[in-house]
């Protein structure tokens, strides 16, 4: 008689085999019933032996509650950008910067090329086989950590089969079927929510829900094309794919080797036209050069490496009426026009409006209400109008920009060094709105749940004003906002959902109180300070009192702040509605200091020199150096010139290195770093 352990291996053997070819390969082997029948029974076997559950079993994808939040975490390596490619051109000097960088003369480079899947990038961490941490791409330095969330898609193997040692890094793609997609949007429509537009902000969206239960429901795709870390005797990408694929990771099987730019052009081409048929979206193809030898003596830039490019297919058009020519109003006072369509399908989502830029764009174009028009999706992403297909409609006029603000009737202003019209009434509601949005939006004070629709309800019934009237909100009136009647059933069944969704947005309006200073000099939204410049202003000056009181003289000597921000910075708080927002903002206790290292007032072992660090530390984050190195004075710059003073290289340092080593600038490697930073007083 077989044994429990020898079932419940048999079981988990047999589910991920049978998860891979439904997931992975779009291949099942069985029903969904006959799948079904075998994770129930391990359910059950799991739920009679509990001591004999392991990480690693299928059923142990999706937690039991949602997760509290996403802690960041930094990447084993940079996840950067690629360079944009556009047409045959683009390829072809892509292919001859290459062969420059290597000095191959006019040899032939050979490349791969893979369908870009337009999805959310991810880094995967495996230990000895076993799947340990999920995170967004982020800033390519650090991102959130998603692991409850990638544990619940199925097409990421919790385990890898012939499990190399050690840690590894796998980079990839997650994304929307569109079969998933079209299925989630009937739901959401027979329920009566919003649809999604389009897969790839659905899967973003989908990943950041603290819910994996959500995640898991919605079934989302995953692709990986890259692996970080020692894997042995690889030498060339190709490898690298098919070392992945028999560790059985979800790799997309329409890759293929260019022995030349040409057969990539050719590749570039042919998938232009066959994309439709695709299960997923795809925007363009991924140009890598295959040689990994090669890879290492072409570098990165800052921003991208210098052995890949990202072709982008050609802009889909099509054809749609301009009903009418709209205004929007920034949280600044920009009024913006912009184009409200005829919906039409076009590059996998249904367009109804497109940005029209500004009244010179539209009187260039000779744009009018009625007129029939040619839209594309730039990159396909932006919707925007190309142009106006003769001849106008009959009795149509040339548009004009309204004299005033369609918001608040307010007459518009044109500082004569802008080209951009305001409307210069704080109070107009739609400068209220997007301050609002602006406010609580992730980059700066950070309360998710509050969003557009629910701060328009906000407004509307009259609970806030401003920033500081959220901290008022209770968890009873923004479970009011939103309840709508049903039948008896649903209703109690909304009320409940989304007395749940009150509570967690007070949780965050809560957790928002305890941000750092930046933070709240960012979410203020004053014109020209920008994220970096706000936490620069914070670290200064420490407390917002401060901030608010210094001269433009004392905002000016501060470095990388210069005269138009410390001009607006002063500007903003001279204003007495803005010092009692403030005010206010103190007494809901709202954090106004700093909690970032203090800088030392006396010069430091290292004043007047410039930093640049670059690659994996051990010991500490990048942060961490960063901080260690301003205490004693430092300046830490983001890339090497001629000015840095030395370069700190951690591990798979890159291209900084390389420039460093050109330039002749010294390099510290981290025991020489640590011993730096030991020795010297602090």
């Amino acid at each position: 008689m077989i044994s429990v352990d020898d079932r419940l291996r048999d079981l988990r053997d047999a589910i991920r085999h049978h998860e891979e070819r439904y997931y992975v390969l779009d291949d099942p082997e069985i029903s969904d019933d006959a799948f079904d029948t075998l994770l129930h029974e391990l359910e059950r076997l799991e739920a009679e032996h509990p001591d004999l559950v392991t990480p690693d079993s299928p059923t142990q994808r999706v937690a039991g509650r949602p997760v509290a939040g996403f802690p960041t975490v930094e990447h084993q390596a940079p996840m950067l950008s690629l360079d944009n490619a556009y047409n045959a051109g683009d390829l072809r000097a892509f292919d001859e910067r290459v062969r420059k960088g290597i000095g191959s003369g006019d040899t032939a480079v050979a490349y791969v090329a893979e369908l870009k899947i337009d999805g959310l990038s991810l880094a995967l961490t495996y230990e000895h086989g076993v799947l340990q941490r999920g995170a967004t791409r982020g800033d390519g330095q650090r991102g959130e950590e998603v692991t409850a969330n990638v544990r619940a898609i199925r097409a990421i193997p919790l385990c890898l089969r012939q499990a190399p040692s050690g840690v590894i890094e796998v980079r990839g793609e997650v994304y929307f079927p569109r079969a998933s997609f079209d299925r989630m949007n009937e739901e959401r429509e027979q329920e009566g929510e919003p649809l999604f537009a389009n897969p790839r902000n659905a899967a973003a969206g989908t990943m950041r829900n603290l819910d994996p239960a959500l995640v898991a429901k919605r079934r989302l795709g995953a692709f990986v094309y890259q692996v970080i870390g020692d894997v042995g005797d690889l030498s060339e990408h190709t490898g690298s794919l098919t070392r992945m694929r028999a560790w059985g990771l979800p790799v997309e099987p329409h890759w293929r080797r260019c022995e030349s730019i040409d057969d990539v052009i050719a590749f570039c081409d042919e998938w232009a036209e066959k994309r439709q048929t695709l299960p997923f979206e795809t925007d363009g193809v991924v140009i890598k050069v295959n040689d990994l030898a090669l890879r290492q003596q072409l570098g990165s830039t800052a921003k991208f490496p210098r052995w890949a490019t990202a072709f982008k297919f050609p802009a889909q058009q099509a054809t749609t009426v301009l009903r009418r020519i709209a205004v929007n109003v920034g949280r600044t006072g920009a009024v913006t026009p912009y184009a409200v369509l005829d919906p039409v399908f076009l590059a996998g989502s249904t367009i109804s409006m497109a940005t029209l830029h500004n009244a010179e764009d539209i009187a260039r174009k000779d744009l009018r209400d009625g007129d029939r028009v040619l839209i594309e999706k730039g990159g396909d992403v932006i919707p925007k109008v190309v142009k106006a297909i003769p001849p106008h409609p009959a009795g149509s006029v040339p548009w004009e920009l309204p004299a005033t603000c369609p918001a608040c009737a307010r007459p518009r202003h044109r500082d004569e060094e802008e080209v951009v019209w305001r409307c210069v009434n704080a109070s107009c509601p739609a400068r209220v709105q997007r301050s609002l949005e602006h406010f609580t939006s992730r980059s700066a004070m950070n309360i998710e749940g509050l969003g557009e629709s629910l701060i328009e309800q906000l407004l509307a019934h009259g609970l806030v004003k401003d920033c500081a009237d959220i901290y008022a909100l209770t968890s009873d009136q923004l479970e009011s906002l939103v309840v709508t009647p049903k039948e008896p059933k649903s209703e109690r069944a909304r009320a409940r959902k989304l007395g749940k969704v009150g509570r967690n947005v007070v949780e965050q309006i809560e957790r928002s109180r305890h941000n750092d200073l930046a933070r709240l000099i960012y979410a203020l939204g004053i014109r020209h300070v920008g994220e970096k410049s706000a936490a620069t202003l914070a670290r200064t000056f420490r407390t917002l009192d401060v901030v608010m009181t210094a001269s433009v003289e004392a905002l000016q000597s501060v470095d990388e702040i210069g005269p138009v921000v410390a001009a607006s910075m002063r500007a903003f708080a001279e204003e007495p509605a803005n010092q009692q927002l403030i005010a206010r903002l103190k007494e809901a206790g709202v954090n106004m200091t700093s909690q970032a290292p203090e800088l030392s007032a006396a010069p430091g072992p290292l004043a007047g020199k410039t930093v640049v660090v670059t690659g994996t530390l051990d010991a500490m984050s990048r942060e961490e150096a960063t901080a260690a190195l301003e205490r004693l004075g430092a300046k830490v710059a983001a890339s090497v010139s001629k000015k840095t003073s030395f370069l700190v290289a951690g591990r798979e340092a890159g291209s900084k290195l390389d420039k460093a080593t050109a330039l002749g600038i010294e390099t510290l490697d981290e025991a020489a770093f640590l011993t730096l930073i030991m020795s010297e007083p602090s």
